[in-house]
C-alpha cells in the first residue's frame, strides 16, 4: 500500500512539472510571436518620414539644377531661415530672392551643389497617433563655385523645424545652417594668407634692420 502511494505521488509530481513546462513553452512561444509581429509592423509614421525624405530631395534638386524659385514649395508661408552666411528669410519669395542676389547677373556666385543628410528620423511631436510638428537636424556639404573660377567646399550643420500645413504637406517652419569657425576654406585662406603676411613683415623687419645697420655703420667710418 505504501509502495502505490509513493508511486501515485511520483506519477503526480511528473505530471505537475510537465505541465508546468508546456505552460511555460507556449510563454515563450507567445513571447517570441508578438516580438517577431512587433519586428514586422512598419513605423506607425513612416509616411511622415517618407514625405520629409522627399522634401529634403526635392530641396537638394531644386538647388543643384538652378531651380530657386521650386524652393518655396518646402516651405511655410511663416518660414524664418537664417543662411550660412546669416542673411535672414522670412517669405516665402525672399527665398528665390536670396538666391538670385548671389547666382544672378553681377553675383559673387557660379554655381552650388548642395548635399543633405539627416542625423536621425525626425523627431515627431503633437498628438501621438497624429504628430503635426517635428525636429531634425543633420550635416551638409555645400560645394561654391564662385564668380572667379575659385571653388570653395563648405561643411555646413543645420537644424529644422518642420510642421503639418493646413493642406496636409508637411514643410519646413524655421531653418538655421552654419558652418564651423574654424574649419572652412574661408578661413583657411585667411589664416594662410596671415602666415605670408607675417613672413613678408620678417623679411621686411630683416631687410630695414640690415640697411640701418649699413647706414650707422657708414656713418660712423666717416666720422673717424
Amino acid at each position: 500500500m505504501l509502495i502505490r502511494l509513493l508511486v501515485i505521488s511520483l506519477m503526480l509530481y511528473s505530471a505537475s512539472l510537465l505541465a508546468d513546462e508546456t505552460v511555460s513553452s507556449s510563454e515563450v512561444s507567445h513571447q517570441n510571436i508578438t516580438e517577431q509581429d512587433r519586428q514586422a509592423l512598419p513605423d506607425a509614421n513612416h509616411a511622415i518620414h517618407e514625405e520629409l525624405r522627399r522634401l529634403l530631395t526635392g530641396i537638394e534638386t531644386a538647388i543643384n539644377t538652378e531651380q530657386y524659385s521650386d524652393l518655396k514649395q518646402y516651405f511655410h508661408q511663416h518660414l524664418h531661415v537664417t543662411t550660412i552666411n546669416q542673411n535672414i528669410i522670412t517669405t516665402p519669395e525672399g527665398i528665390d530672392a536670396y538666391f538670385k542676389e548671389w547666382f544672378g547677373e553681377g553675383g559673387y556666385l557660379k554655381k552650388l551643389d548642395i548635399q543633405l543628410n539627416a542625423d536621425g528620423l525626425t523627431q515627431l511631436h503633437g498628438n501621438a497617433d497624429h504628430p503635426n510638428w517635428g525636429l531634425v537636424y543633420g550635416s551638409g556639404i555645400e560645394n561654391y563655385q564662385l564668380a572667379d573660377g575659385r571653388f570653395l567646399p563648405m561643411k555646413t550643420r543645420w537644424t529644422a523645424t518642420v510642421m503639418k500645413d493646413a493642406d496636409g504637406k508637411w514643410r519646413i517652419l524655421a531653418l538655421h545652417i552654419g558652418a564651423n569657425f574654424y574649419d572652412n576654406p574661408i578661413f583657411h585662406a585667411v589664416e594662410k594668407s596671415t602666415k605670408y603676411f607675417a613672413a613678408g613683415g620678417l623679411a621686411v623687419g630683416f631687410l630695414l634692420g640690415a640697411l640701418s645697420m649699413a647706414f650707422w655703420r657708414r656713418k660712423k667710418s666717416k666720422l673717424k
